[in-house]
């Protein structure tokens, strides 16, 4: 039974205790967030700052909530997609931090705008977004408020890439920081987290052997490479798809065969899309699909399974696991969806292990704060994250797990900056 009051929007405030503990789990793998902790709580940097938060919410999602309430913030908290929320987390948040959180896993639509809505009631002087659905409404149906902005960050590949459209269009109102480009963010998070919780899902979705099967992957952008890494680890024969040269080209050359999705269309087994884009699995690929197929995705939207023509080409969709979907066609093939298209890696299990999103969101973290420092400084624009940014927490984590590396002598140094050092001197 959903609970509901002015305050917050969930499934069930009697799941609070269990998402503690699911949270004290998670930390126990988030150290660079711990360090984080420790300095905001003495210096309060965020202190009188309302924070509106569009994202996954889950046990690491949490634990950057945690550190900017320790902080000093204000913040709101509702899901980034329909299907992504752990509704023991959102109750712990509610329960133990007195945080508004507006998340129900599994909801509507409606819901799910009116939960955005509800964030931005707050009057935001910073968004938090992953998907950039809360910059578009707050662009769009609550511009009221967009004096009271100061920046945003943004947390994934889609969102970024809206938002450059956006700002390439002359429509974006204030500063936003792309997270996701941060590179402890899109070399760890997007590859070694999205590659191992994508396969997590796909498997806890569907429960079969990855060996030997034929797996293709949509797109070889970082979160892609990670997919393509793993399903291989597992033993399947991976196939890539991909629009840019480039990106083929290093895909053929770290082993994996790559050809249009016409043609890996007849021979795979399994399919996960990744790449920001509309319909990368379309309805001339459903049409040549062998029987029992599996797709999934593990893009932030449900756009790139394209949906629509695979029911158009059904005689009956039937619920057959908890998070697979079997949709038997006209001519009695039989194609699985995992996740009802949505990012598989959430729908269908935990999301990326926390280790690694220690490191995101501490880039959220750092950037937001950021935002609050510079913002007033700064053009409508997407920014990156400042190199000294990502070294510092590439330095904390580095330091948490015990590993050591060099430091360059003053030689060095100076060698690296002199022009007229050549052969022979």
């Amino acid at each position: 039974m959903t609970t509901t009051t002015k305050s917050y929007d969930i499934a069930d405030l009697n799941l609070a205790e269990k998402g503690r503990f699911r949270m004290q789990w998670a930390a126990k793998e988030m150290p660079v967030l711990d360090l984080l902790e420790e300095r905001f709580k003495k210096e309060q940097p965020f202190k009188g700052v309302r924070m509106a938060a569009a994202m996954h919410v889950t046990s690491e999602t949490a634990n950057l909530m945690r550190i900017l309430i320790a902080g000093g913030a204000e913040i709101a908290l509702c899901a980034s997609n329909p299907l992504s929320t752990q509704d023991d987390i959102a109750a712990a948040l509610v329960s133990y931090y007195e945080m508004p959180v507006y998340a129900i896993k599994g909801e509507s639509n409606a819901q799910y705008n009116s939960h955005l809505n509800s964030v931005l009631d707050i009057k935001p002087n910073i968004t938090m977004d992953d998907g950039m659905d809360l910059v578009a409404m707050l662009h769009t149906q609550r511009d009221n408020l967009l004096s009271e902005i100061v920046g945003g960050t943004e947390e994934t590949t889609t969102g970024v890439i809206r938002l450059r459209a956006m700002a390439a269009q002359g429509k974006l109102r204030f500063p936003v920081m792309a997270v996701n480009d941060a590179q402890t963010k899109h070399f760890f998070d997007n590859r070694y987290g999205t590659g191992q919780s994508t396969i997590d899902g796909i498997i806890r979705a569907t429960n079969v052997l990855l060996a030997g099967k034929n797996f293709v992957v949509g797109g070889y952008g970082w979160c892609s490479k990670g997919i393509a890494m793993r399903a291989a680890g597992m033993g399947s024969n991976v196939i890539v798809t991909e629009i840019d040269p480039l990106r083929a080209l290093e895909a053929v050359m770290d082993g994996f065969r790559v050809m249009p999705m016409q043609e890996a269309a007849k021979i795979g087994h399994i399919f996960c899309s990744a790449t920001g884009d509309i319909h990368v699995i379309d309805g001339h690929d459903i049409e040549v699909m062998r029987d029992g197929a599996i797709l999934a995705n593990s893009g932030h939207f449900d756009v790139e399974i394209n949906l629509k023509a695979l029911e158009e080409v059904s005689t009956k969709i039937t619920r057959v696991r908890e998070f697979l979907d079997e949709y038997t066609l006209k001519d009695g093939r039989r194609i699985y969806v995992a996740g009802e298209g949505r990012l598989v890696n959430l729908a269908a299990a935990e999301g990326h292990p926390s280790a690694v999103m220690d490191m995101s969101f501490a880039n959220q973290a750092l950037a937001a704060e950021y935002m609050l420092k510079q913002g007033d400084k700064l053009t409508p624009q997407v920014y990156d994250v400042p190199l000294d940014i990502d070294q510092a927490i590439a330095a904390l984590k580095l330091e948490a797990m015990g590993v050591q590396i060099d430091v360059l002598t003053p030689e060095q140094s100076a060698y690296l900056n002199e022009w007229s050092m050549g052969t022979g001197h």
